[in-house]
């Protein structure tokens, strides 16, 4: 099995598992003030950690529920077994697995999977981006009159007020603007042609890894910024013709 079939297999899996919980009682292990760990968190993550590593016992691991396997590898696999927890806690079915492999510090393979849709997303440098084995790409429009926007607007009070701010200049000269709760869906979707940005000020690096490669795959621009610490990113991902510039 080819590490592209395998993280499809793992991502598959673990989106059978959340499937299967979508409308059951959910088990939270921790409620903050912005966001929710459920226990399904950890137990997609296990799952997914099960086959990856299983198959690959000396890659490492960097999942948003914890890091395992040989941390000195050049191989690692960095994991969001749920992004869009909040979603799928309160029931709406916006939310997916997102995989991706890094090697010698260089996101190779990327595979983004929702299992509600029941699409799956698959790229791998220096490939082409699908979607359930079509190609995709970016959208060719390039006024922002014309564009569809998501901006996240972040949790802590300065990420908040750099994106509302982005949000009130976008929502003057964009078609429509939406907040999904998903940056991997948001991202996955710049690359297939439904989104033409997404943009947040605020994000960790298991919620972009595999959605950028896609977005670059498909003919799009994909900037990233530093933010303190712990592999948090601002990111600025668009289609690589609207002129993002005038709202940022």
């Amino acid at each position: 099995m080819t590490d592209l079939e395998l993280t499809v297999h793992a991502a598959k899996e673990a989106g059978k598992l959340l499937s299967a919980n979508f409308h059951s009682e959910k088990t939270v292990d921790e409620a903050m003030h912005h966001d929710i760990k459920l226990a399904l968190d950890k137990e997609a993550q296990d799952l997914i950690e099960g086959i990856l590593i299983g198959a690959n016992p000396n890659d490492a691991f960097f999942g948003e529920e914890g890091i395992s396997g040989d941390q000195n590898s050049r191989r690692q696999w960095i994991v969001d077994p749920i992004d869009g927890t909040v979603n799928f806690f309160y029931g709406i079915p916006h939310f997916c697995v997102s995989i991706a492999l890094r090697v010698d510090d260089e996101v190779v393979l990327g595979v983004i999977h929702d299992p509600i849709a029941g699409e799956t997303w698959t790229v791998e440098k220096g490939g082409q981006p699908l979607l359930d084995g079509r190609l995709v790409s970016c959208s060719k429009r390039e006024k922002l009159e014309e564009s569809i926007l998501f901006i996240g607007c972040g949790k802590d009070e300065e990420s908040l007020k750099i994106g509302l701010e982005r949000f009130r200049k976008a929502s003057l000269r964009a078609r429509k603007m939406r907040m999904m709760g998903s940056a991997a869906l948001g991202l996955a979707y710049v690359a297939t042609g439904r989104l033409d940005a997404y943009i947040e000020s605020r994000i960790s690096l298991w919620d972009i890894a595999a959605g950028k490669l896609l977005v670059e795959a498909g003919g799009g621009k994909v900037e990233l910024s530093p933010v303190g610490k712990d592999n948090v990113w601002s990111i600025i991902a668009t289609n690589g013709k609207i002129p993002i510039e005038e709202i940022l």
